[in-house]
Protein backbone atom coordinates (compact mmCIF):
# COMPACT_ATOMS: atom_id res chain seq x y z
CA UNK A 1 0.00 0.00 0.00
CA UNK A 2 3.17 2.01 0.60
CA UNK A 3 3.94 1.78 -2.67
CA UNK A 4 1.21 3.47 -4.47
CA UNK A 5 0.73 6.04 -1.78
CA UNK A 6 4.23 7.35 -3.25
CA UNK A 7 3.29 6.52 -7.11
CA UNK A 8 -0.23 8.68 -6.58
CA UNK A 9 2.32 11.01 -4.60
CA UNK A 10 5.02 11.50 -7.56
CA UNK A 11 1.82 11.85 -10.02
CA UNK A 12 0.33 14.51 -8.18
CA UNK A 13 3.16 16.82 -7.68
CA UNK A 14 3.95 15.98 -11.72
CA UNK A 15 1.02 17.36 -12.21
CA UNK A 16 0.84 20.79 -9.99
CA UNK A 17 4.60 21.56 -11.00
CA UNK A 18 3.29 21.25 -14.98
CA UNK A 19 0.30 23.40 -14.01
CA UNK A 20 2.38 25.52 -12.28
CA UNK A 21 5.12 25.56 -15.17
CA UNK A 22 2.29 27.07 -17.78
CA UNK A 23 0.57 29.35 -15.49
CA UNK A 24 4.07 31.08 -13.96
CA UNK A 25 5.76 30.99 -18.64
CA UNK A 26 7.37 34.23 -19.33
CA UNK A 27 6.12 33.48 -22.65
CA UNK A 28 2.91 32.06 -24.54
CA UNK A 29 3.61 28.26 -25.75
CA UNK A 30 4.10 29.71 -29.25
CA UNK A 31 6.88 32.35 -28.80
CA UNK A 32 8.47 29.35 -26.70
CA UNK A 33 7.81 26.80 -29.52
CA UNK A 34 9.57 29.55 -32.52
CA UNK A 35 12.22 29.99 -29.77
CA UNK A 36 13.10 26.60 -29.30
CA UNK A 37 13.12 25.98 -33.46
CA UNK A 38 15.30 29.11 -33.94
CA UNK A 39 17.65 27.25 -31.45
CA UNK A 40 17.26 23.93 -32.82
CA UNK A 41 18.25 25.27 -36.60
CA UNK A 42 21.45 26.80 -34.93
CA UNK A 43 22.33 23.61 -33.11
CA UNK A 44 21.70 21.59 -36.36
CA UNK A 45 23.80 24.13 -38.44
CA UNK A 46 26.72 23.92 -35.75
CA UNK A 47 26.52 20.20 -36.15
CA UNK A 48 26.52 19.84 -40.04
CA UNK A 49 29.23 22.52 -39.47
CA UNK A 50 31.13 19.92 -37.34
CA UNK A 51 30.14 16.86 -39.09
CA UNK A 52 31.62 18.42 -42.31
CA UNK A 53 34.78 19.56 -40.71
CA UNK A 54 34.95 15.60 -39.19
CA UNK A 55 34.53 14.34 -42.79
CA UNK A 56 37.45 16.61 -43.95
CA UNK A 57 39.77 15.46 -41.97
CA UNK A 58 38.74 12.00 -42.12
CA UNK A 59 39.19 12.10 -45.54
CA UNK A 60 42.96 14.11 -44.93
CA UNK A 61 43.83 10.82 -42.41
CA UNK A 62 42.52 8.40 -45.26
CA UNK A 63 44.34 9.97 -47.72
CA UNK A 64 47.58 10.07 -45.76
CA UNK A 65 47.33 6.51 -44.83
CA UNK A 66 47.06 5.31 -48.47
CA UNK A 67 49.75 7.24 -49.22
CA UNK A 68 51.72 5.68 -46.21
CA UNK A 69 50.39 2.73 -47.08
CA UNK A 70 51.57 3.05 -50.98
CA UNK A 71 55.09 3.66 -49.91
CA UNK A 72 55.18 0.65 -46.96
CA UNK A 73 54.14 -1.42 -50.54
CA UNK A 74 56.75 -0.17 -52.66
CA UNK A 75 59.36 -0.66 -49.30
CA UNK A 76 57.95 -4.07 -49.27
CA UNK A 77 58.18 -4.63 -53.10
CA UNK A 78 61.90 -3.36 -53.22
CA UNK A 79 62.62 -5.78 -50.66
CA UNK A 80 61.35 -8.94 -52.40
CA UNK A 81 62.79 -7.89 -55.53
CA UNK A 82 66.24 -7.31 -53.99
CA UNK A 83 65.73 -10.97 -52.35
CA UNK A 84 64.41 -12.44 -55.21
CA UNK A 85 67.69 -11.25 -57.36
CA UNK A 86 69.75 -12.20 -54.25
CA UNK A 87 68.56 -15.86 -54.67
CA UNK A 88 68.56 -16.19 -58.34
CA UNK A 89 71.97 -14.91 -58.27
CA UNK A 90 72.61 -17.65 -55.30
CA UNK A 91 71.05 -19.76 -56.99
CA UNK A 92 72.78 -19.73 -60.71
CA UNK A 93 75.88 -19.86 -58.56
CA UNK A 94 74.96 -22.75 -56.85
CA UNK A 95 74.50 -24.31 -60.88
CA UNK A 96 77.60 -23.25 -61.52
CA UNK A 97 79.12 -24.83 -58.85
CA UNK A 98 77.61 -28.29 -59.11
CA UNK A 99 78.74 -28.11 -62.74
CA UNK A 100 82.10 -28.08 -62.01
CA UNK A 101 82.26 -30.42 -59.60
CA UNK A 102 80.44 -32.87 -61.55
CA UNK A 103 83.32 -31.98 -64.48
CA UNK A 104 86.06 -32.32 -62.14
CA UNK A 105 84.65 -35.77 -60.24
CA UNK A 106 83.98 -37.35 -64.12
Amino acid sequence: MAKGKVALGALFGAAAGFLAGILTAPKSGKETRDELKVKAEAKKAEVMEKADAAKRKAAHVAEGAVDKAGKVAGDVADRVSGTAKDLKGRSQQAAKDAKKTLRDNQ
